[in-house]
C-alpha cells in the first residue's frame, strides 16, 4: 500500500465510524418508539381487564363535579360507581383529550360500564350535565298567574324541574309542605329572620327572600328537605358575609326589613330606577304614610295583573300596603344584590309618588299628590291600566311599578 493510499484510509475512518454510530443511534430509537408504541396499543387495545368497551349498559349513575375540580379527580368516584373499570385507564383516556380542562362543575348522568375514552367525552357533553336552579332576581317561591297571559313559574315549581332524575322528580307539594312545617332555623335561616318567619305560621310561603338570586348545583337525589336547607344556608351565609346586619342599621332598618324593602324595589322599578323608587320607600316610612304598592297587592292574589282593582286593593293581606302600615310582613320576592344596594344607596329626592304612564316604561317621579294624579291621568289615557280581567275597568293601581294614592 502507498502512503497515499494508507494517509487515504486513515482520513476516511472517522467519517465511517460517525455514520455507523449515527445508524446505530436511529435504529435504537426507532426500536424504542415502536416499542412504546406496542406498550400502548397492548395498554389500550390488548389489555380488556383495564378498561370496559363501549358507551354503557344502559343503568345510569349519577356524577358530581364538584366546583373546582379537574377531570383527573374525578376517577375514584366513577370506578366506585361502575361507571369506569380503572383508575388507570380513566386517567390515561382524560390525558390523552385536550379538551378535558374545560369541564364544568354539576351532575352529569353517566352509564355504567362505560369506557374511559366514552366517560370522558360524556362528562364534557353538556347535554349529560343536570340542568342548574336559576333564581332571578325578582323571582317568587309560588307560581304566579299573569292574567290573559302565561304562568311564571315560581322557584319551588323551578327545583322540582331541575331535580328530575330518571323520571323521578320532586313534588311542588313537598317542597311547600317542608317549608310551611320544618323549623326555620333547621333549614338554615339567618336569626336576624326567624321571628318573622315564625310569626307566619305554616305558610310555605314564610321563607320567601331568603334564597338569594343566583345559580345552584343541585343534587337531583336530595330529599325536598334538603334541597331547601342547601339552598338557605348557601343564601344566609352568602347575606351575612356582606354584613348586612351592619348595612342596615346604617339606614334605620333591620336585616329582615332591608331584605323586604329590597323585594319591593325589585317588583316596582322598571331598570335604571331602582334607587329612586328606594327612595320613595324610605320617605314615605319616614313620614310616616303607607307605601301603597300595587305589588304588594298582586302578592296575595291567585292572577295578577299591571292594574290593581279597589276591591283588591281594599282586601287585607299580610303584604297589601294599601290596607296595612309600613312594610309587608315579608319580602315579597328575592332581591338582587342590585336591589339591596339601592336601599342602601337610595338617590336624592322628595319624590313620594311615582307612576309607570306608557307602555314602554317610562316612569315618572312626583313630590306631591296633585302633580301624581296628572301623571296617572297620562297613564290611564295611554292605556297602560286598563283591566284584562272580564267586566272591570281599569284601576288606578299600576301593578309592578305602582300609581300610588294616599290612604284615605
Amino acid at each position: 500500500m502507498s502512503r497515499n493510499q494508507e494517509r487515504l484510509g486513515r482520513s476516511m475512518e472517522p467519517k465511517y465510524v460517525k455514520r455507523r454510530q449515527r445508524g446505530i443511534a436511529v435504529v435504537i430509537a426507532s426500536i424504542i418508539v415502536i416499542l412504546g408504541a406496542l406498550i400502548y396499543i397492548g395498554f389500550r387495545l390488548g389489555n380488556t381487564s383495564a378498561d370496559y368497551e363501549g358507551t354503557g349498559n344502559g343503568t345510569t349513575q349519577l356524577v358530581e363535579v364538584p366546583e373546582g375540580s379537574s377531570m383527573s379527580e374525578l376517577g375514584p368516584a366513577l370506578v366506585e360507581k361502575n361507571v369506569v373499570k380503572t383508575q388507570d385507564a380513566f386517567d390515561s383516556a382524560a390525558s390523552m383529550n385536550h379538551g378535558a380542562s374545560q369541564i364544568q362543575p354539576g351532575f352529569y348522568r353517566l352509564q355504567e360500564e362505560m369506557s374511559a375514552d366514552a366517560a370522558v367525552e360524556a362528562l364534557l357533553d353538556e347535554n349529560n350535565r343536570v340542568d342548574m336552579l336559576e333564581v332571578q332576581g325578582g323571582a317568587t317561591l309560588e307560581d304566579v298567574k299573569v292574567v290573559g297571559g302565561d304562568v311564571r313559574y315560581g322557584i319551588y315549581s323551578l327545583i322540582s324541574e331541575v331535580s328530575c332524575n330518571d323520571g323521578n322528580c320532586l313534588k311542588k307539594e313537598d317542597l311547600e309542605k317542608v317549608a310551611a312545617e320544618t323549623d326555620p332555623a333547621e333549614l338554615g335561616a339567618p336569626e336576624w329572620a326567624l321571628d318573622a318567619i315564625n310569626k307566619r305560621g305554616n305558610d310555605p310561603k314564610r321563607i320567601e327572600g331568603l334564597i338569594a338570586p343566583g345559580q345552584y348545583v343541585l343534587d337531583p337525589n336530595m330529599e325536598a328537605k334538603d334541597i331547601l336547607k342547601d339552598l338557605i344556608t348557601r343564601s344566609t351565609k352568602r347575606y351575612n358575609e356582606t354584613n348586612i346586619e351592619e348595612r342596615a342599621q346604617a339606614i334605620g332598618l333591620s336585616p329582615y326589613e332591608l331584605l323586604t324593602s329590597a323585594s319591593l324595589v325589585e317588583r316596582e322599578a322598571p331598570a335604571g330606577e331602582f334607587d329612586k323608587v328606594a327612595r320613595v320607600i324610605l320617605n314615605r316610612l319616614d313620614e310616616p304614610m303607607r307605601l301603597e304598592f300595587d305589588s304588594t297587592v298582586n302578592y296575595g292574589l291567585e292572577d295578577v295583573e299591571l292594574a290593581t282593582t279597589d276591591e283588591a286593593r281594599g282586601e287585607k293581606t299580610p303584604w297589601n300596603t294599601y290596607a296595612k302600615e309600613g312594610l309587608p310582613d315579608t319580602p315579597i320576592a328575592s332581591p338582587s344584590d342590585d336591589a339591596i344596594k339601592a336601599m342602601e344607596e337610595p338617590a336624592e329626592g322628595n319624590w313620594k309618588f311615582f307612576v309607570t304612564v306608557d307602555k314602554e316604561g317610562t316612569t315618572v317621579f312626583s313630590d306631591s299628590y296633585d302633580e301624581h294624579l296628572g301623571r296617572v291621568d297620562d297613564a290611564i289615557r295611554s292605556g297602560v291600566l286598563d283591566s284584562k280581567r272580564e267586566g272591570e275597568g281599569a284601576g288606578s293601581g299600576n301593578g309592578d311599578a305602582a300609581a300610588e294614592q294616599p290612604a284615605q
